[in-house]
């Protein structure tokens, strides 16, 4: 979700890269396919046929085994209200060991949630993220793009709080929401790394869990220039989406290994 003072959902609502290079390639560690097994999570719009698209090491515009901002930043001192409930600060985003920590904690009666945006603003392509969700119910991991110049337009990539083995895609374009969808991941998404991707095309996005094309929308489609988000933060009041919130589990660290995008080649 974005920093801006908006809704960030309609209804109940609110993606990243692996060390992984193109199909048929050994992976880097840390990020590992899984087999997806539960049928009965079936996209109501088609992907059968779709080929696998895993990301190559070159499209990383982001990694945190590497020194300097690289083109990012960190989000400090302003809140952005309901359904945040938290206030960014710098100090909830750390780097070590080739990791980015993005953090919920609370100090006195104040929660503190990261954010993490680039400079650049970037249009269709292939977007991906390598991550390792929060395990805090009511606490939101995430990967997006989004702009409020000149409207609202976003896509996501989010990790609910209440159930770690579930991810919620969703997109809106200019301002126009309730696109929600849930995939049921056949793991937990807070034990271990995974690849989540979304392709954005001017007719489509489709998203990728470890490489598997998994759901796609078709209709109303984004069109402005965004920037790439990610963000880890409280939602308070709003249970049937992220789950009540448990306080007593902070902080709440999800973690990041690296960023990637590769521009569609009509652009």
């Amino acid at each position: 979700m974005g920093l801006f003072n908006r809704h960030p959902f309609t209804k109940y609502t609110c993606l990243a890269l692996c060390g992984i290079t193109l199909a048929g390639a050994a992976f880097l560690s840390g990020c590992q396919l899984t087999e997806d097994t539960d049928k009965a999570d079936v996209p109501h719009e088609s992907v059968e046929g779709v080929p696998d698209r895993l990301t190559a090491a070159e499209d990383r515009i982001v990694d945190f085994t590497k020194s300097g901002d690289q083109g990012f930043w960190s989000a400090n001192g302003y809140k952005n209200g309901d359904p945040f409930n938290c206030t960014w600060s710098n100090s909830c985003t750390v780097v070590e060991d080739g990791i980015m920590n993005m953090s919920v904690k609370k100090e006195g009666n104040t929660y503190y949630g990261a954010e993490y945006r680039s400079h650049a603003y970037y249009s269709y392509g292939y977007y991906s993220v390598c991550m390792k969700a929060a395990d805090c119910s009511g606490v939101i991991s995430s990967f997006f793009t989004y702009t409020n110049n000149p409207w609202w337009d976003e896509i996501d990539i989010e990790i609910l709080g209440k159930n770690m083995t579930e991810v919620q895609f969703n997109y809106y374009t200019r301002g126009e929401g309730n696109h929600e969808y849930l995939h049921k991941l056949g793991f937990d998404a807070s034990e271990d790394f995974h690849e989540y991707g979304f392709d954005w095309q001017p007719d489509s996005i489709t998203w990728y869990v470890d490489g598997k094309a998994v759901y796609r929308a078709t209709e109303n489609i984004p069109t402005a220039d965004s920037q790439i988000m990610m963000n880890v933060w409280n939602c308070k009041d709003h249970d049937e989406w992220s789950g009540a919130f448990d306080e007593s589990a902070l902080p709440a660290t999800a973690q990041y290994k690296w960023v990637a995008f590769k521009a569609y080649e009509g652009n």
